[in-house]
């Protein structure tokens, strides 16, 4: 599985940004896929994961302001956060795994087995 990111950009703080990610060898159909952030000397986090089937969780700190999304048909997840911050500033990494549960989800980066290069996302206040 390959997983390219992009829509990583440098921007003054705005109402809304998507992120893409696009898979090739399985598509989203079969794979359990998530975002990641790492900021400047941290480790990298869990903020959205989506099931299989289409279930999602998101760490709690993201909740109200990420959503992740997908469409089978373009083999392309989706973290759309609204409200940009300052403190959204980091690299952001698509991550899958394949499964056959419709309904597992994980936000442990130990449990995926295929991650993209990462876009970088800067907001300035």
């Amino acid at each position: 599985v390959q997983l390219a990111e992009s829509g990583g950009v440098s921007l003054l703080a705005v109402a809304l940004l998507r992120l893409f990610c696009v898979a090739s060898g399985n598509t989203p159909s079969t794979l359990c896929m998530a975002w990641f952030i790492q900021g400047p000397g941290q480790s990298r986090e869990g903020v959205a994961a989506i099931a299989r089937g289409g279930t999602t969780t998101y760490a709690g700190s993201v909740k109200d302001r990420f959503t992740i999304s997908k469409d089978n048909s373009l083999n392309t997840v989706y973290l759309q956060i609204n409200s940009l911050q300052p403190e959204d500033t980091a690299m952001y990494y698509c991550a899958a795994h394949v499964t056959v549960s419709n309904r597992a989800v994980s936000l442990a980066a130990h449990d995926y087995n295929y991650w993209g290069q990462g876009t970088q996302v800067t907001v300035s206040s």
